[in-house]
């Protein structure tokens, strides 16, 4: 079952599934692996897993410190793909990888698809390599069986999100709000307007959300996304609270 199917058989029962995120190596692996397990035991349906980069130009202020901070700490790419072998054996929903371009180039195209797909992670989201320039990624991505993430923003046109939900795959990401993640959307009618947009121009799943998202913001995109997005606030959380806080904050999330 591809990712997509996978999503779409989740669904059945459900009004909307709940992707998190998590950037690797922050505050240390094993922090990663205990907010992973809090996240799984409280239903998460798919997780989101960065490798971290220097200039992580999509993101906002606390997931860019806790980028700068994994690597201050020596996280380096294979010990990412390591820990995600190790997760995907330990918990059975999809897992992806985010991280930006250069880190896939340096490691090599075909390779770092490879060894993705090898431990065992379903899909890619590269926000910073349009598809215009990823032949070599797209290709790799259907060799390997990866799902290549494709990203919709408020200003894609119909035409644009249709060339680019041809070239993805498992999901498309609708990004709710103009400029970096980390602050608060305002879901209203233009939002309303901008997933009808989306779900005219592809077959899809859509997957949209908020850095700091609350039950009520989850409850809004029910009907509209198929997958809520939750962002810097587990990171947050994790800062502020401790790992043990994910979970039952997760769970206050979902009806």
């Amino acid at each position: 079952m591809n990712l997509a199917e996978h999503i779409k058989a989740r669904l059945d029962g459900k009004k909307i599934l709940l992707m998190t995120h998590l950037v690797l190596g922050y505050p240390s692996f094993a922090s990663n692996r205990e907010v992973i397990r809090q996240m799984v035991d409280a239903g998460v349906d798919l997780i989101e897993m960065q490798i971290p980069f220097s200039e992580p130009m999509a993101d906002g202020p606390v997931i860019l410190k806790a980028n700068q901070e994994a690597i201050a700490a020596g996280t380096r790419v294979a010990q990412c793909l390591e820990f995600a072998a190790e997760t995907t054996a330990a918990h059975q929903i999809p897992f992806l990888f985010m991280t930006y371009y250069n880190i896939v180039f340096k490691r090599g195209v075909e390779r770092f698809c490879r060894e993705a797909a090898e431990a065992g992670v379903r899909g890619l989201i590269i926000p910073d390599l349009p598809p215009e320039e990823g032949d070599e990624y797209l290709a790799a991505c259907e060799r390997e069986q990866l799902a290549p993430i494709q990203i919709f923003a408020p200003t894609s046109t119909p035409e644009r999100m249709r060339f680019l939900a041809a070239r993805g795959k498992g999901f498309v990401y609708c990004v709710a709000r103009r400029g970096v993640t980390g602050k608060k959307t305002d879901f209203g009618r233009e939002f309303d307007a901008y997933m009808q947009r989306c779900r005219a121009t592809t077959d899809l799943p859509l997957a949209a959300g908020d850095a700091e998202a609350d039950r009520g913001d989850v409850a809004f995109l029910e009907g509209r996304a198929d997958i809520a997005v939750i962002g810097t606030r587990t990171i947050r959380l994790v800062e502020e609270e401790g790992e043990e806080a994910v979970g039952p904050f997760i769970r206050s999330l979902q009806g």
